[in-house]
């Protein structure tokens, strides 16, 4: 295997394992699932504005977390979907440090509600009329704004200044060390 893959892997399986210490911690306050969720975790959605490895590992991190929670599985299916998908906004739009944290929020507002409703049964209804969907995407959108657009931002604030030295790629370290790498 080489350098660059070895790296790749390697800053994927920490993005898991980082994701999913911190979904674990934040749902010991109940905050992790449910109609108000702040799921810490999420502020990592943001890591694809400094390494592609960030999507897989964004992905893996949900998909575990959401099994070690105990998520029904269209939670963990779905859920794990959610995360996925606005990962692979985020890296899309990485050139722009704000719209890198409108991904995972979108995502999140147009999935986890209809997981909540129809997985859970958590169901919303004024005069008559269920209202679960909307209520819940703006109690799921809170959350992610929260998470993503605040704590993201911050996030992206502070590993800034360490990008390359967080986020090597395996290329740059043997660059670096004057070793080139045969591909």
């Amino acid at each position: 295997m080489n350098r660059k893959k070895l790296y790749f892997i390697t800053q994927a399986a920490m993005i898991a394992a980082i994701y999913v210490v911190l979904t674990v911690f934040i749902n010991t306050f109940y905050l992790a699932s449910g109609t108000i969720q702040i799921r810490i975790s999420e502020a990592l959605t943001v890591l694809p504005f400094f390494t592609p490895a960030a999507v897989p590992g964004l992905f893996i991190g949900c998909l575990l977390s959401n099994l070690i929670t105990g998520a029904m599985l269209p939670d963990v299916v779905f859920g794990s979907l959610a995360t996925l998908v606005g990962a692979l906004g985020s890296y899309a739009l990485r050139k722009h440090s704000f719209l890198v944290t409108l991904p995972p929020v979108i995502a999140n507002m147009a999935i986890i509600p209809f997981v909540l409703r129809y997985a859970y049964g958590i169901k919303f209804v004024v005069h008559g009329l269920d209202v679960s969907i909307p209520f819940q995407a703006l109690t799921v959108g809170v959350g992610e704004v929260v998470t993503c657009c605040i704590l993201g931002t911050i996030l992206i604030k502070a590993l800034t200044p360490y990008r390359y030295i967080l986020f090597q790629n395996g290329e740059e370290d043997a660059v670096a060390s004057g070793v080139r790498s045969k591909q």
